[in-house]
């Protein structure tokens, strides 16, 4: 099977567990004729969505008690802006991907372009682009960890960052205040700032009913954003406030 079909091997896999309730790397490399590598990237793949557990040389089967105990879905909206802030990235772009849902859901798609060079200060990005069966150049923060944001912060991490120079800067946001930019509940605000320092081009990702909260935090003001990406659900009215601003919008289709 081609290593281009990633889908349909761990589909395959699942299949082979399903029937046998354990698989091993070294006969699921040599039924799909690719790397042990790749497979240990597959079952770990697989394991972080909730489908199997893995035990040394392989995996077994979700127990019937833990089924269920997986993260949720992410939402078709929050996917719809996850490709369309794919399809802005050119290849061989060197690119920031902050922590967060929205943002963490592009990662599925980046095997797509090739020579990516991806800075994050999230351990959960980190481990999803590690799993990327042709995974970019991976760079880390480092700093101080945040157990509110999940995420390094600090000056630590705000002096790597600086050592770097990016094309595009992906973030999320808890809230948009059509007056002042994107707002949120974290205080820690010094990074998400040095990374729109460091990034040619800042690109939000929100859903559209995060729109006009108005959360006290700001965090990036509009003249620090280039590109809003959100869903079709912007009403009208966001819509001509936002372009207002000079932003490029873009309302992806679910």
């Amino acid at each position: 099977m081609s290593k281009r079909n990633t889908p349909q091997r761990r589909h395959a896999i699942l299949s082979l567990l399903g029937e046998q309730g354990e698989v091993s790397v070294d006969a699921l490399a040599k039924t799909f004729g690719t790397s042990e590598v790749t497979i240990r990237k597959d079952l770990a793949a697989l394991e972080a969505n909730g489908l199997l557990l893995r035990r040394y040389g392989g995996a077994i089967s979700m127990p019937h008690e833990l089924i269920g105990e997986a993260s949720q879905p992410v939402s078709r909206f929050k996917q719809a802006i996850a490709k369309a802030a794919v399809a802005c990235i050119r290849e061989h772009a060197r690119i920031i991907i902050d922590s967060g849902s929205t943002t963490a859901a592009m990662i599925a798609e980046l095997g797509h372009k090739p020579g990516l060079v991806v800075m994050t200060n999230s351990l959960n990005v980190a481990k999803a682009l590690s799993e990327l069966e042709h995974e970019p150049v991976l760079l880390m923060t480092g700093g101080t960890w945040d157990p509110h944001s999940e995420s390094f912060q600090g000056q630590v991490a705000e002096q790597v960052l600086r050592s770097y120079d990016f094309d595009q800067l992906f973030i999320g946001a808890d809230g948009i205040d059509l007056q002042r930019g994107t707002t949120t509940f974290n205080e820690l605000l010094g990074l998400s700032r040095v990374m729109a320092e460091v990034a040619r081009e800042v690109i939000v990702m929100v859903e559209a009913d995060k729109v006009g909260r108005k959360i006290p935090n700001l965090e990036l003001p509009w003249s620090s954003i280039h590109t809003l990406i959100t869903d079709e659900r912007l009403p009208d009215e966001a819509r001509s406030e936002i372009q207002a601003r000079g932003v490029k919008l873009i309302c992806a289709a679910a």
